[in-house]
C-alpha cells in the first residue's frame, strides 16, 4: 500500500511539473519542435537512467523513478524498460519491444488521426 501512495505522490507532482514546463517553453511556438516536451522527454530519460545507474531501488525509486518520471514523461519509463532488457541481455525482446512501441505508436498515432477525420464537421 505505501509503494502504491508513493507512485500516486510522485506521479502527481511529475504531471504537474510536466504540465508546467511543456506549457512555458512551448507555447510561443518560435521553434518548430515542441521545446519544453523534448526537454522533458530527455531529461526524464536521463534522470531515470541515473536513477538506475547509481542502484536507487525500494521507496525512492516507487516515489521518483515510478511516479515523479513516469508522470514527467513516458519516454522515460520507455527507456527504463529498453535498458533492463539490454541489461539483462534480451535481445530478441529489446528489438520486438522497441518494433511494436515505435512501430505500433506510429501506426496507432496515423490510425487516431484517420479516425479522428471521420468525425469531423
Amino acid at each position: 500500500m505505501i509503494s502504491l501512495m508513493l507512485v500516486g505522490t510522485g506521479g502527481f507532482f511529475g504531471a504537474i511539473a510536466r504540465y508546467a514546463i511543456s506549457r512555458r517553453w512551448n507555447r510561443d511556438g518560435s521553434l518548430k519542435i515542441p521545446a519544453g516536451t523534448l526537454f522533458v522527454n530527455l531529461s526524464g530519460s536521463f534522470l531515470i537512467g541515473l536513477l538506475t545507474g547509481a542502484g536507487v531501488g525500494g521507496m525512492v525509486m516507487f516515489l521518483f523513478g515510478v511516479g515523479f518520471f513516469g508522470a514527467f514523461t513516458t519516454f522515460s519509463t520507455l527507456n527504463y524498460e529498453v535498458l533492463q532488457l539490454h541489461l539483462k541481455k534480451h535481445k530478441k525482446e529489446l528489438l520486438i519491444y522497441m518494433l511494436f512501441t515505435y512501430g505500433g505508436g506510429l501506426l496507432f498515432v496515423y490510425l487516431g488521426f484517420l479516425t479522428g477525420g471521420i468525425f469531423t464537421l
